[in-house]
């Protein structure tokens, strides 16, 4: 079995754009409910077969990548490191987000916002040591998507390629979509998503997902408040 845990930004469980987003992806990684009604006129089975790795991977916008722990690592041990981290940071605002288009992949953006970057970094910095070194083969799958000299530094060095100046904050909405899927969905998403867009957005919180086996849905398993006392 080979486990994997990420750290990542998503809001309250109890809040509106969790509980629309996790509506739109058909699952709640909180506590695994699912849903299988049609959202903004589309056919649920439709949705679901654009949103395959989003539904996956839960709804959130990635910090510190999905990780294999070290040798030695526990989820104890990350659980300790999370929150004592948590307790010396405090929240970053990100402002309102907005749909858009990412390489192909319908997303919630936000506008650039260098405490973010920062923030983000020090993230990556701080949690590398949990990270188990990336196999050969899951190095030349990565490595294989086009990579610029860059990423490629990145990738060898952290395990992930957008990270620090390549990093940019996203919270996906679907897998990769041809042009017509992505003006359906498009359109659908802004009838969806719009009575949360005049929301800002804070990074109160770091969360950790846990993938319990390769390729299994990764579940919500905790919230570390920024600010708050260890």
């Amino acid at each position: 079995m080979t486990e994997r845990f990420a750290i990542y930004y998503a809001p309250s469980a109890t809040g509106n754009l969790w509980e629309r987003a996790a509506t739109w992806l058909g699952r709640d990684a909180s506590d695994g409910t699912i849903f299988d009604g049609p959202v903004a006129g589309i056919d649920r089975s439709r949705l679901l077969n654009l949103t395959q790795s989003a539904n996956r991977y839960g709804f959130h916008g990635t910090i510190k990548a999905p990780m294999v722990l070290a040798d030695g690592a526990t989820e104890a041990d990350l659980r300790d490191a999370l929150s004592a981290f948590a307790s010396r940071h405090q929240p970053v605002a990100l402002g309102r987000p907005h749909l858009a288009s990412l390489e192909g992949f319908l997303a919630l953006l936000v506008e650039p916002n260098d405490a973010l970057q920062d923030f983000a970094a020090y993230v990556v910095e701080e949690f590398d040591p949990f990270r188990a070194p990336m196999t050969v083969k899951d190095r030349a799958a990565r490595a294989g998507r086009g990579l610029t000299e860059r990423q490629l530094e990145l990738l060898d060095a952290y395990g992930y390629p957008y990270v620090f100046e390549e990093f940019r904050f996203h919270m996906t909405l679907s897998d990769r979509l041809g042009e017509v899927d992505a003006a359906e969905i498009g359109r659908a998403a802004a009838t969806w998503f719009n009575p949360v867009l005049d929301d800002e957005i804070i990074l109160d919180r770091l969360v950790l997902f846990h993938e319990p086996e390769a390729g299994q849905r990764f579940r919500r398993v905790g919230d570390f408040k920024l600010g708050s006392p260890a």
